[in-house]
């Protein structure tokens, strides 16, 4: 297993009017989310910057898999989000370090 950052970013039905919490879908999303976080798979992940982007620390065997992973997301058939860049993360400091 390696470690990844993933960056997400809203899609083009995101109502940018509304928080995150008060998006079409939110129930199903946010379930999603905490399972993959509850199994292991998100390490440590949220909203960076102005809040319209999301950081994650993935713990995957491939980027693939975490394509794979992400697509099941209900947002992202309702392209309420969208996957923009996975970068293989070498962790040096923490506890978390590989």
């Amino acid at each position: 297993m390696s470690f990844f950052a993933v960056l997400r970013e809203p899609g083009p039905v995101w109502d940018r009017s509304r928080p995150m919490r008060r998006q079409d879908g939110w129930d199903a999303h946010a379930s999603f989310m905490d399972a993959l976080a509850d199994e292991g798979f998100i390490v440590l992940g949220g909203p960076v910057g102005d809040g319209l982007r999301f950081l994650f620390l993935v713990k995957a065997e491939s980027e693939a898999a975490i394509e794979s992973r992400f697509a099941e997301d209900p947002w992202v058939p309702a392209q309420m989000l969208r996957l923009v860049r996975i970068e293989a993360w070498e962790i040096l400091l923490g506890r978390s370090r590989a």
